[in-house]
């Protein structure tokens, strides 16, 4: 009896202790990274007087960065539609922040945010709005803005171009858009002999292979006095387009309403972007995969690469055992896409009757 009654208290620790390492893993890890999108560094600063409220300062700062969040993640004439969403919304999408650096200054405080947003609740509330995100995913593009000045029926130099002068003067913390521009050497001016009126047939191949890059962005820029007309060519991801754009009264000789031009232009071109990107949150597809609960560093990997899939929502821990542990993910695209992923990180994933297993 007293053989047994210690066998009994060993078995009954040890699954104690298989609990609270599950729980370790299972719920501290996704609701920091695999379900949250986190926006990091939002400077806030605010006059430290009699009336100073700290509330209202944290009240800043998650405003703040739901803003970047949906400029990070929507296009353009998405982000119209819901960047003035109540601070009530803002905070129930929340699922926790970090404060750093905080100071006193010359009778002002400072401080930096780290917010970090649920999101499954983030992708509900875009839902509900009709509105599907991005993924956020960066890239380098080469970027050759060619400026042509109608009246005097000539190619502007990189030198005396303000576009190209200032293209990169204003990056956002948001922009996912990487632009790399070509130098002014004697290979590039080769596009400035080239005659005018076949310049949009030009082979830019050249000067973009130059760069090893496999993005670009070429803009044809026209100005006829304050009136300007672009042709974009843009290759992204290996899909081609081409825009047209018209703008009136734009003085590009003046360095304000050229920075100002440049950031409507970014703008385009971010949207384009995204929208070769686009989430269809309204696809939830659940699936379901067992892994050896014994095997904890095949654990932590496996719940690290759901963390890094951009298409998944959420994941979860149905239930495990001595032997296995089974999850359940919320997958926003085609199970054959997440298997593909999964295996390409190096885990095996196999069917064994109705549950996927990884090896």
């Amino acid at each position: 009896m007293i053989f047994n009654s210690k066998l009994e208290i060993n078995k009954n620790l040890s699954k104690l202790i298989f609990i609270l390492f599950i729980l370790f893993n299972s719920i501290l890890i996704p609701q920091l990274h695999a379900n949250s999108f986190q926006i990091k560094e939002i400077e806030i600063s605010e006059d430290f007087n009699l009336n100073f409220n700290k509330k209202k300062v944290f009240d800043k700062a998650f405003e703040s960065a739901f803003l970047q969040l949906i400029s990070k993640v929507l296009v353009s004439e998405d982000i119209n539609k819901i960047e003035k969403t109540k601070l009530s919304t803002i905070k129930s999408l929340i699922d926790s922040f970090i404060v750093s650096d905080e100071k006193f200054f010359e009778n002002k405080y400072y401080a930096k945010f780290n917010v970090n947003f649920n999101k499954k609740n983030t992708y509900g509330y875009l839902e509900s709005k009709n509105i599907f995100p991005s993924i956020p995913k960066k890239i380098n593009i080469l970027f050759i803005p060619i400026l042509i000045d109608s009246e005097k029926n000539k190619l502007v130099y990189f030198g005396e171009n303000l576009i190209y002068k200032k293209w990169n003067d204003q990056i956002k913390k948001y922009h996912l858009i990487n632009y790399i521009l070509p130098t002014e050497d004697i290979e590039n001016s080769e596009i400035f002999n080239s005659d005018i009126d076949l310049i949009e047939e030009y082979d830019f191949k050249k000067v973009v292979n130059k760069y090893d890059l496999k993005n670009y962005i070429i803009s044809i820029i026209y100005q006829n006095n304050k009136r300007i007309n672009i042709l974009s060519k843009l290759y992204l991801n290996e899909k081609y387009k081409i825009i047209n754009n018209n703008y009136n009264d734009l003085n590009l000789k003046n360095e304000e309403s050229v920075l100002r031009f440049v950031m409507h232009l970014k703008k385009k071109y971010e949207d384009e972007w995204k929208k070769l990107n686009l989430i269809n949150t309204s696809i939830q597809v659940p699936i379901t995969i067992s892994l050896s609960s014994k095997e904890h560093d095949k654990i932590k990997f496996f719940e690290k690469t759901l963390e890094e899939l951009d298409l998944v929502s959420n994941f979860i821990i149905l239930s495990f055992n001595k032997k296995n542990i089974f999850y359940k993910i919320i997958y926003n695209g085609a199970p054959s896409k997440f298997f593909s992923e999964i295996n390409e990180s190096g885990l095996d994933i196999k069917k064994k009757g109705q549950i996927w297993r990884i090896k």
